[in-house]
């Protein structure tokens, strides 16, 4: 199958180095996607970006999507609800519509910079060595203002029978459970068919924990 691979703020497709060889020996084609950086992109371009890899894939996809990019990775499930065959949802929860996608950084000159690792101090980062952190942070891609502050756009009520596994890495299946109840997830809340999955890791498992990653994401992809 078809694995289209999309990393949270900062990230671009070398993210998922790691996890390529065990999702390939697992059988899959995994694809990490390069999405536009320039600072005039826009997230209709990104969306762009991903609806075309949907397209252009062979069968039915699984999108595979990283904090941030959970809405985004859910913005094309709603542009290709009969296209995909499942999302899966890496530490992350989708926006509704209307929201803004990431406005919970400061823009420099346009563009939100890598902000350091304060910001991820404690359970968030604490899987990291110096090495991944080094790397993460000489890698970051500046995201531009027009994509953080990008309004999202759903319109598809079809995208609430699309198959999505929730990977909670920074807290239990159970407190995430309570979150959505209380009302913090409303796109999750209309999900019918959703499975959470514990994971011991940080928010960054793509780097920590790649081939129990690729584990779980082929589990997703069997159904």
């Amino acid at each position: 199958m078809d694995v289209l691979l999309i990393g949270g703020l900062w990230l671009d497709g070398t993210a998922w180095n790691d996890v390529l060889p065990p999702l390939e020996g697992l059988g899959h084609r995994p694809v990490p996607l390069a999405l536009p950086a320039h600072p005039s992109s826009t997230l209709a371009d990104q969306l762009a970006t991903v609806v075309a890899a949907v397209d252009a894939s062979a069968g039915r996809p699984l999108i595979v999507a990283h904090s941030a990019a959970c809405t985004l990775g859910w913005m094309a499930v709603d542009a290709r609800p009969e296209r995909v065959s499942g999302l899966v949802l890496v530490d992350g929860f989708p926006h509704q519509d209307g929201h803004r996608y990431a406005d919970q950084f400061p823009l420099v000159d346009g563009v939100v910079p890598f902000p350091g690792w304060e910001p991820f101090a404690g359970p968030t980062s604490a899987d990291l060595d110096e090495q991944q952190r080094q790397r993460i942070a000489a890698d970051a891609v500046p995201v531009p203002e027009q994509v953080a502050l990008g309004t999202v756009r759903l319109t598809d009520e079809r995208r609430y029978g699309v198959p999505v596994t929730m990977i909670c890495a920074e807290a239990e299946p159970a407190q995430v459970r309570e979150w959505i109840a209380a009302g913090a997830a409303p796109e999750v809340s209309g999900m019918k068919q959703v499975e959470f999955v514990g994971f011991d890791s940080g928010h960054w498992p793509m780097f920590t924990e790649p081939a129990e990653l690729a584990r779980v994401i082929d589990a997703a992809a069997r159904g």
